[in-house]
This record gives structure tokens, sequence and C-alpha cells, in this order.
């Protein structure tokens, strides 16, 4: 079983496995904003329905990120969301491990770097605990059940959060001229929470949090803490995500890019660390079933016209494998998915 990072808080200098290769290090960082190339924040909380989905269009079309505010969680919510998984990530090493063993099909599970650590060449400066955002007894009896306050609290804020995944894929799908329930289907009944923790690094410059890639979900809310580290890369330049007080972080994923065959932009990002702080997220994956269809939406495509498909039509799971298995080569994932292979 591997270390967490965590247990590496008294360390001086980056162990040698978590050194990154020159030519993907993120060099000496500045985190000082560029207000012309701000992540766009829309708020949820207006009167014009159709502004907000131009608004939510543009950004996606343009960041494939925007963040939302007045979106109808509570502040408190959010707020004892990101303590109680501060509380988990500060328990004992075996305490957490021993949380997280108890689900037989490995849904709940606690792991560094990656899920593929034992194979990776270098790892990266995370621990991550994962396990399905679905809120019944059948999965939460097998989350953590201390901090005493994790079940409830989390399973308030997964209800919460699928709530406004449902109301932020509506307003795309109307943005995309399909009908308001396209995605309320097989498409979005796997959502999946990821908790992420990013301990203080000796050496930021060396290493990453997590390295450039896509998401592979229709769409990803992320609950920031106060702590920069998001980063999104966008016209040859990796442009930072301000963390705002009580906003969340929406990324387009691969599976929506796939569906909108191209209108919606997935976009690449990673995380960078720091030597000061710590940074913890959670992440709230809307996922498609297993055996669901990921294809081109019908209506978006013509077989004949100027608007041919550029994906083919596979099963979720299939994607998935394949897209875990090719995650650092952005190049290999879409060939796999392009529609030159039909």
């Amino acid at each position: 079983m591997e270390g967490l990072v965590s247990s590496l808080f008294d360390v001086q200098s980056l162990p040698e496995t978590y050194v990154l290769p020159p030519e993907i290090r993120p060099g000496e960082l500045s985190f000082r904003p560029d207000e012309s190339n701000n992540i766009p924040v829309l708020d949820l909380g207006g009167h014009d329905r159709n502004e907000i989905i131009q608004q939510i269009m543009k950004a996606s079309q343009e960041f494939g990120f925007f963040q939302v505010i007045n979106h109808g969680v509570s502040k408190e919510l959010m707020d004892e969301t990101i303590n109680v998984v501060k509380e988990f990530h500060a328990m004992p090493a075996k305490d957490k491990f021993l949380e997280c063993s108890k689900d037989p099909n490995r849904n709940c599970k606690l792991y560094t770097s990656s899920e593929k650590y034992a194979t990776e060449e270098v790892h990266y400066w995370r621990d991550c605990l994962m396990h399905s955002a679905l809120s019944t007894e059948e999965y939460m009896q097998f989350w953590p059940a201390n901090p005493t306050r994790y079940r409830e609290v989390v399973g308030t804020y997964s209800n919460e959060v699928k709530q406004l995944g449902s109301r932020i894929l509506k307003l795309i799908s109307q943005g995309l001229k399909l009908s308001s329930g396209y995605f309320s289907g097989s498409l979005s009944t796997s959502p999946t929470i990821l908790i992420n923790h990013y301990p203080r690094c000796p050496e930021p410059s060396l290493t990453l949090g997590l390295p450039r890639h896509r998401d592979p979900s229709l769409i990803t809310i992320i609950l920031q803490d106060h702590v920069q580290g998001l980063q999104v890369f966008k016209d040859g330049e990796w442009i930072t995500v301000e963390p705002l007080p009580h906003a969340f972080v929406v990324n387009i994923g691969y599976v929506l890019q796939i569906v909108s065959n191209d209108k919606l932009n997935g976009a690449e990002h990673r995380v960078v660390t720091n030597s000061s702080d710590a940074r913890t997220t959670v992440s709230f994956f809307i996922y498609p079933s297993s055996e669901s269809i990921i294809e081109p939406a019908k209506p978006l495509v013509s077989t004949c016209g100027d608007h041919p498909p550029l994906y083919r039509a596979l099963k979720f799971k299939d994607f998935h494998i394949n897209f875990l298995s090719k995650s650092a080569d952005a190049e290999a994932v879409h060939d796999f998915i392009s529609s030159k292979n039909i």
C-alpha cells in the first residue's frame, strides 16, 4: 500500500519519485491575477434566463470553465463541507485507510497521486478520497464514518450540488438547442465525489498536484478553499482560477465535448502546489452510467451536411477505461474516440 503525501509533511526536499521531467514541470510560479484573462464569473441569480444561457455558452466555448455565484447552495453548507473533508484528511493515515477499506467493490477508496500509483513513472503531490455521490444507504454505508459528521454533511452537500448540476445542464441543453431534459437520463446517473488534498510542498517548481488533463465527465463542479492552485490552459498559457468565497467552479468535461460535437470545449487544466499552504477541494463529477452510449447529439449533426459527427458512438465504460489508460496523452484519447475510427 502506498504512503500518503500528507505523511511527508516534514520533508525538506522533494522525494525523487515526485520530481517531474523538466518539460512538464511548472517552474517558478506567479499568482498575480491577470484581469484581462480571468475565468468568467456568472450570476445564476439573474432574472434573464436567456442571458444566463448565453453567458454559459460563451464561457464554455472560450474557456471550458466558469465560476458561478448565487447558485442556491448555502454558504453554511459549503463551509461545513470544506471543514469536514479537511478534518478527514487531517486524521492519521492508518485511520483514513481504515475508513476507506470497507467497500468490497472499492467504490470508496483512498489513494495518493493517482489510481495507477504502482505503475506510474512519477508521482503527483496529492492524496485523494473518492466515492459515489449517490447519497442512499446502499452507497453511504461505505463512506467514511469518521469524522462523525462526514456522512450527514457530505450527503446533504451531494444532494444540493446534484440539483445545481441538473440546473446547469438544463441551461446548457437549451443553449445547444436540445430538449431541456436531454442530460437528465442515463447521461448523468453516476455522480462521483473526489476530495483532493494537496499538502504543502517543499519544492513546488518541480512537481504538480495533478498533471495537464481533461475531465472524463459531462461537467465537474468544484468547491475550492481559499488557496490558489487550479490552472486552465488557454491560448498557450496557464491561467489561475482565483478562489472566490462561496463560488463554485464549473468545467466542461470530455463527455459534454463529445455530445456537443465540439460546440463546447473540454478545457485542459492542472493543479500546482505551493510551499506555504495546504489546499483541499471537493470535486463533483457528473458521469453517465457505465452502459450509457455517448455520442454527438443527433440534432447537432448531419451526416451529409456541414456538421458531420466528429466522434463515434461507444459505451461510457469503454471510453472511461481508455481515458484512464491514456489520460496523459490527449492525442491518443482523441484518436480512440474520433469518428475516423467508425
